[in-house]
């Protein structure tokens, strides 16, 4: 199978989805939507304003600690691990 994704000469693309007809037409939608949200329901949301900031928290270090790698793996350390012979059980 060929996954080669260069473009050829001649050759349309696509464009990206938000940058097509139907992905303006929904960021349009999704803009009115949110405006009558708020409007409509201003004290709903500034009630639930400090819940949503607590919830924050723990969304932002779910997702920023993509960047740190995987807590067992510890690459950013300066210690390394050596690895075991096998069968034996000690260190080289």
């Amino acid at each position: 199978m060929n996954h080669d994704h260069t473009q050829q000469p001649g050759q349309i693309t696509a464009p990206p989805f938000w940058r097509s007809r139907y992905g303006f037409g929904l960021l349009v939608f999704g803009a009115i939507a949110a405006y009558f949200l708020l409007t409509e329901h201003r004290a709903h949301f500034f009630g639930a304003l400090p819940f949503l900031l607590l919830l924050a928290c723990p969304l932002m270090h779910v997702f920023m600690h993509r960047g740190h790698g995987k807590h067992g793996g510890e690459q950013g350390s300066n210690t390394s691990v050596q690895p075991r012979t096998p069968g034996t059980g000690e260190q080289p």
